[in-house]
């Protein structure tokens, strides 16, 4: 009699590249582990938690995530990955319930590792050096969802003042085009609608594992390379740098019928004095300079902004040189961060800190603005008709859906719906206007 299949569980935590590498990894563990994928709400032999950047509570929360983990089977064993694992390996190490740690290179060997907890006795760490990370791991949300995230790129060069990245996951890279057009053939054979680019830093798009640059290959080329070749309905790119969003790139979205005309640009600060302490590579006016095209090009065109308070140094008078620079934008809504210390940044050693209680007060103003901007937005669409990409879910009889141009819609629940694209006229209403 054959021994039963060990069930493992997934647990993600924050960005759309990291939903797109837990997936990939979990194929790969069934594929070459032999191993049963289950729900992380299910009891389960093994639990893997792949993590994004520290933050001031990221400690708090995974020892939470183990805890909820060891409830549903104390026996089993808890595995974390990702960009915390890599960078505080062995303060995760030391939470209890932990059974092993794996680093930006090894989690992607997971289904070989997991061999090694037979006869575990103590926490197993493994995180090479960032330096050690010289290759691209391509990745994709194997139809977990209607929209597939496509892992494009990884790492950064950029180093800017507040971020653990490239400490996390390296330098810039990524596959060349031909290949990163295979992998979106792949996820549209698979069922996709629709195909979210993602990465770390994805304008930098073209760079080798080793660092270095390839001819002809960077972000315009591979999106021009993927309407031309990739069947599938509808593509969105994700977070880009101001600085890489070029204007060939802008027109070239808006006179594609794949490209949905959406844009979410970091923006951080309104404050060029801040951006400067932030060592991003650009000033506001060039942010002013790429919503202005977007708008003159697309004024259907959806923008979504990020943006820190509470940076160290950060003035009331640098706030309301924000807040004023983004009410005054043709944006569409913000992502708001809080600023918090992350250790061996720059930031972290910065004069100037901003009280906690003065930084949750500038994160509030901005969202409510925030609020206002999208309901603007939405409002400008109310007695249209546009194009709405169905989500699978049934949300108490309701079902939810995107329009081309990020608009959150929801209809009556039709099981004709999930996964397809259909002419919506769109109504607003308070609910709708809060999604």
């Amino acid at each position: 009699m054959s021994a039963p299949i060990s069930k493992i569980a997934f647990h993600t935590l924050g960005c759309k590249l990291n939903f797109a590498e837990t997936a990939a990894i979990a194929q790969t563990v069934e594929a070459e582990g032999g191993y049963a994928k289950t729900e992380f709400t299910e009891p389960a032999d093994f639990y893997v938690i792949n993590t994004c950047s520290v933050t001031e509570s990221a400690d708090k929360e995974m020892r939470q995530i183990v805890k909820r983990a060891l409830k549903l089977n104390a026996s089993a064993k808890v595995i974390v990955i990702g960009c915390y694992a890599q960078l505080k390996p062995n303060e995760i190490a030391a939470i209890p319930g932990v059974s092993m740690v794996l680093g930006a290179k090894e989690k992607f060997k997971l289904h070989e590792h997991i061999s090694e907890l037979e006869n575990q006795t103590e926490t197993i760490v493994s995180a090479s050096e960032i330096e050690d990370v010289n290759f691209f791991s391509p990745a994709w949300s194997h139809g977990e969802r209607t929209r597939t995230f496509l892992k494009i790129q990884d790492g950064c060069d950029y180093f800017c003042s507040f971020c653990t990245i490239p400490y996390a996951r390296g330098a810039s890279r990524s596959a060349s085009i031909i290949e990163t057009v295979a992998n979106a053939q792949k996820a549209a054979a698979e069922g996709a609608q629709e195909i979210v680019l993602t990465g770390v830093n994805i304008g930098d798009f073209g760079k080798t594992p080793d660092g270095n640059e390839r001819t002809d290959e960077n972000f315009f080329q591979l999106i021009q390379a993927l309407d031309e070749e990739v069947n599938v309905p509808r593509f969105r790119i994700s977070s880009i740098e101001p600085n890489l969003l070029s204007e060939e790139i802008i027109r070239f979205v808006a006179s594609s019928k794949r490209f949905m005309p959406h844009f979410h640009i970091p923006l951080q600060s309104g404050s060029n004095k801040t951006l400067k302490f932030m060592r991003r590579k650009y000033l506001r006016e060039v942010y002013e300079s790429r919503v202005q095209i977007i708008k003159e090009l697309m004024p259907h065109c959806c923008i979504g902004v990020d943006v820190i308070v509470g940076f160290p140094g950060e003035t009331d008078e640098d706030f309301l040189e924000t807040y004023n620079f983004l009410n005054g934008l043709d944006v569409s809504y913000f992502h708001v961060f809080t600023y918090s210390e992350r250790a061996n940044t720059k930031a972290e050693k910065m004069e100037g800190v901003v009280p906690m209680e003065v930084r949750k007060e500038r994160n509030k103003r901005l969202r409510i603005l925030s609020e206002k901007k999208r309901m603007a937005f939405y409002r400008k669409f109310e007695g249209s008709t546009r194009p709405v990409l169905w989500e699978s879910d049934n949300h108490d009889g309701t079902i939810n859906g995107f329009t081309d141009n990020y608009i959150k819609v929801e209809t009556r629940y039709d099981s004709n719906l999930p996964n397809t694209i259909t002419d919506f006229y769109i109504q607003l209403n308070e609910h709708l206007i809060n999604n």
